[in-house]
């Protein structure tokens, strides 16, 4: 095993900074981290806000990165890097994977996108080194705790088929006003398509395609009332997984009530338009404010027969806030979501598995007990 590596991260937002301080700060041989993105002084500032905000010594350095026109200092990086983690947008994952694939470089991405996602599984399915897909919040941790809470379920009551496996996130601000009801806690891109693109889900047993923001519910956790509804690519690769074994299975995202209603409002205003992701997307971004102080709520539950007939139900939640890592205060959003994308990476270097890994394929209990992962969101 290597004592040393060199990890990039492609992207520098919320998400990819927040992986850099973890990665410096939480790591057992603090690694070089390069940070790439199409506007070098971004890259600077988050390489600087990096090594300011660790409290180990630490080597950050930005460089220039156009995922489409690769230059000569980007080619000598990704020749000489151990591990890629691609926080940029979801349209963008194929790009970068193949650049992995084809610099020999353990892979690990975020994006919710299933097309993209299906591309890349195709594309890197032979490669020499692990790609691990879907791997931040949601989809990621939610799905192998759903799947961890399936197993220990069957284990426990000595059963093979349950009837309801549920999972749920939402990524809030503290408080909500009139008419959105809503804050941007992260980048506003993905928002919109998540809404309406189709889901996956199970139904009856059986593999299935769900128009999103059609089965909106209220939810009651730990004494306070949410609004439930599908959305686009949670499910990760979960209903192909557990299709058999599932009666009724899905990923829902979880909001403040009155949310739902008001996107509902906006979209009757879109229908007509070419390209009703766009014009949502614009609307929000116009109405919608940006907040810096957030939570993760987080729900998963499991309901079956056991071996005599009676009903049982297990339940997760997980109410996680902004958290202090070095220097730094990091959002409850940047640490959900960048602490198993670094989990990954860290499994990725230590075990070299080859092609691809699905959230369905990696160890659960390992992964939710991980040295970047336990801190973040407690142990299971």
């Amino acid at each position: 095993m290597k004592s040393h590596y060199n990890i990039i991260i492609a992207g520098a937002g919320g998400i990819a900074e927040a992986a850099g301080l973890i990665l410096a700060e939480w790591s057992s041989v603090t690694p070089t981290i390069y940070i790439g993105n199409r506007t070098l002084s971004k890259a600077q500032k988050v390489a600087n806000w990096i090594m300011n905000g660790t409290t180990k010594p630490c080597n950050v350095i930005a460089f220039h990165l156009d995922p489409s026109n690769i230059t000569n200092e980007v080619t000598s990086i990704l020749k000489n890097g151990d591990g890629l983690l691609d926080c940029l947008p979801g349209s963008l994952a194929p790009i970068m994977a193949r650049h992995a694939k084809n610099n020999k470089l353990y892979y690990a991405n975020l994006t919710e996108y299933v097309s993209e996602t299906n591309q890349i599984i195709e594309m890197a399915k032979n490669a020499k080194t692990g790609f691990v897909l879907q791997t931040g919040l949601a989809p990621g941790y939610i799905n192998l705790l759903a799947n961890f809470m399936f197993q220990e379920f069957c284990k426990q009551h000595e059963v093979e088929q349950v009837k309801t496996l549920e999972f749920k996130v939402g990524a809030l601000t503290n408080h909500a006003v009139a008419p959105h009801f809503y804050g941007f806690t992260w980048s506003p891109v993905g928002v919109a398509t998540e809404y309406l693109r189709d889901c996956i889900a199970i139904r009856d047993f059986k593999k299935t395609k769900l128009s999103a923001l059609s089965e909106r519910a209220l939810i009651i956790i730990n004494g306070i009332t949410y609004e439930e509804d599908l959305t686009s690519g949670g499910a990760a690769d979960l209903p192909d997984a557990l299709s058999g074994k599932v009666q009724h299975l899905d990923y829902k995202t979880l909001r403040h009530q009155g949310h739902y209603g008001w996107v509902e409002k906006q979209l009757k205003g879109l229908n007509n338009t070419k390209d009703p992701i766009s014009g949502l997307q614009k609307i929000m971004r116009d109405e919608i404010p940006h907040i810096e102080d957030d939570q993760v709520v987080i729900y998963a539950a499991v309901e079956g027969k056991d071996t005599n007939g009676i009903a049982r139900r297990q339940e997760i939640a997980k109410h996680i806030l902004p958290k202090q890592v070095g220097k730094h205060k990091l959002r409850a959003i940047q640490t959900t979501t960048a602490a198993p994308l670094v989990q990954a990476i860290q499994w990725l270097l230590e075990t070299k598995p080859q092609g691809i890994l699905l959230q369905s394929q990696l160890n659960a209990k390992t992964f939710l007990n991980g040295a970047f992962v336990a801190p973040i969101y407690g142990k299971v």
